[in-house]
């Protein structure tokens, strides 16, 4: 039988589809605790008791917000994957720079949700470290720094943790720095790639070592 989540793909015009947009941008901005199922229902423009049929307790519908989030992290990784095979590790930095940024600005309540699911004090039953784990791990598979899962070292982990914080903290505090910068939405992401491929591409590229980040560069 379809999950609710399942359901509400198939349908994206549905009452379950339009909930779960809704609970996506408002756990963005205001967390967990902060969102409360009468402001989800009413930013949709439903009754609350449709919104319990359609998706039960808070608890539940921010599960599947999570759900949703990281499978689709996982198929950016997927893409970043079949791009980058193959190529040198500067090529293959471009390009997750590229597809990560891209993606993440269409969507910004990933990476608000994210970044909230780290620094938030309260937690809830469902954690994504484990998931973050995972995608730091994808990432470095990727990128050739290293060969699988359980061989990411910690000082892959750690630049690539850099990479991912640097992505997130700019695109989530696009409305703090884009009047610092004095841009437009569109130029913004211009200079955000720029500015991350003209740090970390030489720190990467120029320090990849089989000790250093737990597996030879291949070109």
């Amino acid at each position: 039988m379809p999950s609710p989540l399942e359901k509400a793909r198939k349908n994206p015009d549905s009452n379950k589809a339009r909930i779960l947009a809704a609970a996506r941008r408002l756990f963005g901005e205001y967390g967990f605790q902060g969102t409360t199922t009468r402001m989800i229902a009413k930013e949709v423009g439903i009754d609350i008791s449709t919104l319990y049929y359609h998706w039960g307790e808070k608890a539940d519908l921010y599960e599947a917000v999570i759900t949703d989030l990281n499978e689709g992290i996982e198929a950016q990784f997927k893409i970043i994957e079949r791009k980058a095979r193959g190529k040198s590790l500067a090529d293959r930095l471009d390009i997750a720079i590229d597809v990560m940024c891209d993606y993440l600005h269409e969507t910004p309540e990933v990476s608000n949700l994210l970044l909230l699911g780290y620094f938030s004090k309260s937690k809830t039953e469902v954690s994504l470290d484990e998931k973050v784990a995972g995608h730091i791990a994808n990432i470095a598979i990727a990128m050739g720094l290293a060969i699988d899962k359980q061989h990411v070292t910690p000082q892959a982990k750690a630049r690539i943790m850099t990479l991912w914080n640097s992505v997130l903290n700019f695109i989530s505090g696009e409305s703090f720095f884009r009047p610092i910068l004095g841009v437009d939405r569109a130029a913004y992401l211009d200079v955000v790639k720029e500015t991350l491929k003209f740090l970390l591409i030489p720190a990467f590229s120029g320090g990849t070592s089989a000790e250093g980040s737990g597996a030879p560069e291949t070109r």
